[in-house]
């Protein structure tokens, strides 16, 4: 297979340029320098094409630069750009109201829309707050749910992103999040492990770190994104809900990197079992362009005018753009999701086969995680193996992102064809192959 001459001459001067006046905190997986995408295909500045198994972390879900999502763009670019968020416009209203018709429980819905998934957790963790009155939250080891102040708190998926940063947010507790292939909790007769994880929430958090009547709200993704696309069992979500219900806490989903049809449902958590009083939303929204939303059932949506607000939530152009990505993805997305995504996990069960350093393939839709170990017994991580195959299948035209500390992430556009995934595999498989043989 043809390896590339990467980065070219192009992206090399562009970097260069790059860590003069860019932060060097933003983590950068290979030197990738993009000029243009269309739908799963991107392509550099020096002109080398690739397959994108990542759509910007699962941001661009109907693919780079759909034709309808740039029309809309285009459409409301001649009309407005921008009116803040004193006034109103019709898109945005509209957009509320698709959120409140696709929203993953019974009750109508209130949307507050944001610009990203951080900013959409913090409007829920203030929610929360002024809704039960209460101060107190629990999040899960492993989780993600971004980087400002009050959202890094809960972030527990890498200690770099508390680093530096002490003292944080008061009053976060977290539990281990049930991963079936890593437990590290005991089971006991006649339990599992999503049981298990519930248990020791009640037992060894609220029944000997904080009183369930001071928690406002347990935060969770439905499926572990940084944490390694982990997806919990069956009994997790309906005794997690259970517990909720009986101690008056509010379930948040932080669905920003497994919804918008990521899963092949609108939302993770219906494949789950159980129904959030808040989800949060933001990546796959708007095709790319920045939005995000946190959605809340009516009945809790009690916070007064003036109480929580942004310049640019409800942006025209991010509301048109997400008009249209809802649309693409309902007509036809979603079962693309469902379809591709079960054909995707069968090739790479095939694949494992041949590979022993491939400990375990998971996933639901579109959103599949291939976690890489040094041996399938003892199950220890292989992080530099992982880190290899991401560099050698980017020097073959494929685009990967690492997740968890020895996984990579299949997080491509939900327009994607078997025949795309296909190329991309034969890349994959041929990275792993190399990387194996210390290549």
């Amino acid at each position: 297979m043809e390896t590339l001459n990467l980065p070219g001459p192009l992206a090399r001067a562009i970097i260069e340029r790059d860590r003069a006046v860019i932060s060097p905190s933003y983590p950068r997986s290979y030197p990738f320098v993009m000029d243009h995408g269309r739908g799963s295909r991107v392509w550099d500045v020096d002109g080398n094409r690739f397959l994108d198994f990542v759509a910007g972390i699962a941001v661009a879900s109907t693919g780079h630069s759909h034709p309808e999502v740039v029309k809309a763009i285009q459409d409301q670019a001649e009309n407005f750009i921008h009116i803040s968020s004193d006034f109103y416009h019709s898109k945005w209203v509209k957009l509320g109201e698709e959120l409140s018709r696709i929203a993953p429980f019974s009750e109508p819905a209130i949307s507050f829309m944001t610009n990203s998934g951080t900013e959409s957790v913090e409007a829920a963790i203030k929610l929360a707050r002024y809704y039960t009155g209460r101060s107190q939250f629990i999040g899960f080891l492993g989780g993600f749910h971004g980087r400002t102040m009050g959202a890094v708190t809960f972030t527990a998926s890498k200690p770099t992103y508390h680093k530096g940063f002490y003292p944080l947010m008061n009053g976060v507790v977290h539990a281990p999040f049930p991963d079936p292939y890593r437990p590290i909790l005991q089971i006991r007769a006649g339990e599992d492990y999503g049981g298990a994880a519930v248990r020791y929430i009640e037992e060894e958090i609220l029944g000997k770190v904080v009183p369930g009547e001071e928690v406002a709200a347990v935060l969770v993704e439905p499926i572990q994104g940084e944490g390694g696309y982990i997806v919990p069992p069956d009994s997790f979500f309906p005794a997690l809900r259970a517990l909720c219900d009986h101690y008056g806490i509010l379930l948040i989903a932080d669905e920003v990197q497994s919804g918008m049809g990521r899963t092949g449902k609108w939302w993770a958590i219906q494949h789950l079992g159980a129904e959030p009083d808040i989800v949060c939303t933001a990546k796959g929204i708007a095709s790319g362009v920045p939005l995000g939303a946190m959605i809340a059932r009516r009945s809790i949506v009690n916070w007064p005018t003036g109480s929580h607000g942004n310049t640019f939530g409800g942006n025209p152009l991010a509301c048109a753009a997400a008009l249209v990505t809802i649309d693409l993805i309902e007509k036809d997305y979603l079962q693309n999701a469902v379809v591709v995504g079960e054909y995707t996990q069968d090739a790479l069960s095939e694949i494992m086969e041949r590979h022993p350093s491939i400990g375990n393939v998971r996933g639901v839709g579109l959103m599949i995680g291939v976690e890489f170990v040094t041996n399938r017994i003892t199950k220890e991580p292989a992080i530099p193996l992982r880190d290899r195959i991401v560099e050698l299948a980017f020097q073959r035209g494929l685009l990967t992102l690492g997740a968890g500390k020895s996984t990579i992430r299949i997080s491509p556009a939900l327009s994607i064809t078997q025949s795309e995934i296909d190329e991309g595999l034969e890349i994959l498989e041929e990275a792993i192959t190399l990387a194996e043989k210390g290549s």
